[in-house]
Order: C-alpha cells, then sequence, then structure tokens
C-alpha cells in the first residue's frame, strides 16, 4: 500500500518536482486524478487550504502548496550514516537523552560503545546549509512564476522575449552552482536536497520551450545531465507515467 497520495490534474506542471524526489528516494506513492470539470464544480477547491492543487496526502496529514509537499517530504527521507564511538566510563542518561533528540536514533551496545545512526534528510546538513537551500528554492520559485505566467497568460505574443531574457535569470543557477564542488556536485553540500529536484524539473521544462536554453551554461547543463542519470530518476523520467503527462494543463511548453 503506498505511503503517499498526490492529488492533482494529470498534468506534470507544479507536482513533477515531488514525483522525481519520490522516485529518487525509491518511495511509492498513488496518483487521485483530478479532471477539470471536477475541479471546476467547486467542492475539492473549497476543501483546498489556499484553493489551489496539489494536494498531498500523508497518513492523517493533508498538505496544500507545491514547496510545503517538498519540504515535508525533505524533512522525513534521505540517508543514514552509521557513527560508532567508544567510551572510557559510563555515559549518561542525560547524555543519551540528548544524543537521542540530536540524532534522532541511538544504541548503545555493550562495553561502553555507542553506535549513532545520524539521519541526513534531503534539506542539508546544519541551519546554514538549509538557509542556502531555501534561497535557491525561493530562486527556482520565483522563476517558475515567470515561467507559468508565459504559459499561461502570454505564449504567442511573449515566448521570444522570454527566451531572449531567460539567460539573466539563468546565469544566477551557474554562479551558486559554481561555488560547490565546482559545480560539480548539488546546489548545497554534498548530498541532493529538494532544491535540487525542484531546479531539475523547471530547467527540464526550459529546455522544451528553449532547447538551447542552457548552451552558455555549461555547469548547469552538466548539472541537468548528471541528476537527471541517477537511476530511479533516469527510470521514472523514462517512464509512461512522465512521458504521457503534459507539462501544464493547457498543452503549451
Amino acid at each position: 500500500m503506498p505511503e503517499y497520495t498526490i492529488i492533482y490534474f494529470n498534468v506534470r506542471g507544479r507536482c513533477e518536482a515531488a514525483r522525481i524526489l519520490l522516485a529518487d528516494q525509491g518511495l511509492e506513492w498513488k496518483e487521485e486524478i483530478v479532471t477539470f470539470d471536477t475541479w471546476l464544480q467547486g467542492d475539492l477547491k473549497a476543501k483546498a487550504v489556499f484553493g489551489q492543487l496539489p494536494g498531498f496526502k500523508d497518513g492523517d496529514l493533508t498538505l496544500y502548496q507545491s514547496n510545503a509537499i517538498l519540504r515535508h517530504l525533505a524533512r522525513k527521507h534521505g540517508k543514514f550514516f552509521v557513527v560508532q564511538f567508544f567510551f572510557l566510563f559510563p555515559t549518561s542518561s542525560l547524555w543519551l537523552f540528548f544524543l537521542f533528540f540530536y540524532f534522532f536514533v541511538v544504541v548503545r551496545t555493550p562495553g561502553f560503545n555507542l553506535i549513532i545512526f545520524v539521519f541526513l534528510g534531503l534539506y542539508g546538513k546544519e541551519p546554514n546549509d538549509q538557509s542556502c537551500i531555501d534561497m535557491m528554492n525561493d530562486g527556482v520559485e520565483d522563476l517558475r512564476i515567470k515561467y507559468l505566467q508565459l504559459i499561461y497568460k502570454n505564449y504567442e505574443e511573449g515566448k521570444d522575449d522570454y527566451i531572449k531574457n531567460l539567460s539573466a535569470d539563468l546565469k544566477h543557477f551557474e554562479s551558486f552552482l559554481s561555488q560547490n564542488n565546482n559545480g560539480k556536485g548539488f546546489l548545497v553540500g554534498n548530498e541532493i536536497s529538494f532544491a535540487d529536484y525542484n531546479l531539475l524539473d523547471l530547467l527540464r521544462n526550459h529546455l522544451v520551450l528553449a532547447p538551447g536554453c542552457l548552451a552558455e551554461f555549461p555547469l548547469l547543463c552538466a548539472y541537468v545531465e548528471r541528476i537527471s542519470s541517477r537511476p530511479r530518476i533516469q527510470a521514472f523520467l523514462s517512464s509512461d507515467a512522465h512521458k504521457n503527462r503534459p507539462i501544464n494543463g493547457n498543452g503549451k511548453q
């Protein structure tokens, strides 16, 4: 039984970044497809906190807003690392209590051998990293809003100017990426974050809109290829579930 449910139209739209995250983390989910006719009836819209989709169910929790969904998943999923310590003295209960809440899981074995399972989510290792991830995700959101305004409000008249000015937005991502491991890894730190999934999705959308848009940005170009080549992401991007969904609800891309 899938742990999660996505409530959305049959499009990639604002939910594909979350789908990519789920796929990359090896998680299962089900889709509750909403038709446009059903949406226009108004009942589901009235239940949504801000009158918008996507919605996302995690047990008894139902979330709305795509970035809130990404952050929720980022806090819950990631990698466990094992750190082992040896003590020459008994470990106090208070110290164990502290370690439990700081590292989430603590297991003490005989002989004062402490094994700590450190959980690193998809939201950075420490507060500064988390703030940078938030900053970059906000930048992705700014560009996504511009993109959606073009798609839904000004496509025919505005497409040429949008593409002409796109490099002014993309250069910020190229510059920031270059500051982390010479642009050969992720946006922040040494592990993928929810902002990486969000940026990947948006850049792939722009490569459909303007196939040459990354030509002057070698780091972003390599970034898209590198993240897209992660085995589970590659499998998802090759799946019918992804390929058969239009990018946007009006068919423009």
